[in-house]
């Protein structure tokens, strides 16, 4: 069974604790720069190695030194606790790097 859909307040609220994430529709998404096109892809694996435990994955772009995640819960139809959760891990891995 899917999460349960955030309400707009919801996500407005979760967005205050992630200033470097946007609202695009049902999606939230963050644009990285990485220092080096090799420390994107680190960051990348890192956050592929998170996600794969959550069991959440993330659409990711890759643009040399810019990665973008974008998050949503596609079987929920939307934004879902699990999208806050991953930003977040998202937000500390990159603080790491």
């Amino acid at each position: 069974m899917s999460p349960a859909l955030l309400s707009d307040d919801d996500i407005a609220k979760a967005l205050t604790e992630l200033p470097d994430w946007t609202r695009e529709g049902n999606s939230i998404t963050r644009t990285i720069k990485a220092p080096s096109f090799l420390a994107g892809i680190e960051l990348v694996r890192r956050v592929a190695d998170a996600a794969e435990a959550a069991d959440h994955h993330p659409d990711i772009d890759i643009r040399w030194r810019r990665v973008t995640f974008t998050l949503s819960t596609h079987s929920a139809g939307g934004l879902t606790t699990r999208d806050m959760a991953l930003a977040r891990e998202i937000d500390r891995l990159h603080a790491e790097s």
